[in-house]
């Protein structure tokens, strides 16, 4: 008769949700050679850069549905997927800058955003869990949505209007980044006041 700490097995690391996750990591780097290839040329090699990243980025809303859905969860699966985000906008970002298509402070301040709170997280991990921001989600889907649309040269095909819409939606994306890394150092200090009291 098997013990209660032996009848709950834990998800071994090597899951689906976690190859899909490896599988967008490997990915970051054949999307920027792809777009950085294309050197602004908007041809048919920057179409499949932007395809590519939509395919890759829409994988991180897979990975976890089915980790969540099947109890796949993983602390492995908990590290990579903030990473493989992060390589893939990250680079996405600072390509769009090199070509001239973003203004190299938005990246900037961006990154900073993103690998800051990333680092918090996993330093503060050790002593506790902090809450997401409530926000971070939503942060997510805006950034996905700019730089998706940023990197489709629709303006080609639908006229210079397009860049309007494309600032639009990279403002909003920047000032969700913003805001919900302030909310979540808010949350984490809250948590830590709570924790002391």
């Amino acid at each position: 008769m098997a013990l209660p700490h032996e009848s709950v097995s834990r998800p071994s690391n090597w899951n689906v949700p976690n190859l899909i996750t490896v599988v967008r990591i490997l990915l970051a780097p054949l999307f920027i050679w792809m777009l950085l290839a294309d050197n602004g040329a908007h041809d048919a090699l920057r179409w499949a850069a932007a395809v590519l990243f939509i395919i890759a980025i829409a994988t991180d809303g897979i990975d976890g549905m089915i980790a969540r859905r099947h109890n796949l969860v993983t602390d492995l699966g908990k590290i990579l997927d903030p990473i493989a985000d992060k390589i893939l906008t990250g680079g996405a970002l600072v390509c769009l800058s090199i070509l001239s298509e973003l203004p190299w402070w938005v990246t900037i301040v961006i990154l900073l955003r993103e690998i800051g709170i990333t680092v918090f997280r996993f330093v503060m991990l050790r002593n506790r869990v902090i809450p997401a921001s409530r926000g971070g989600k939503l942060k997510t889907i805006a950034q996905s949505v700019a730089i998706s649309l940023a990197l489709l040269p629709f303006w080609l095909v639908l006229g210079e209007w397009v860049h309007w819409i494309n600032t639009a939606t990279m403002t909003i994306a920047l000032v969700l980044t913003v805001v919900s890394g302030l909310d979540y150092l808010v949350s984490a200090w809250r948590l830590r006041k709570h924790n002391v009291a």
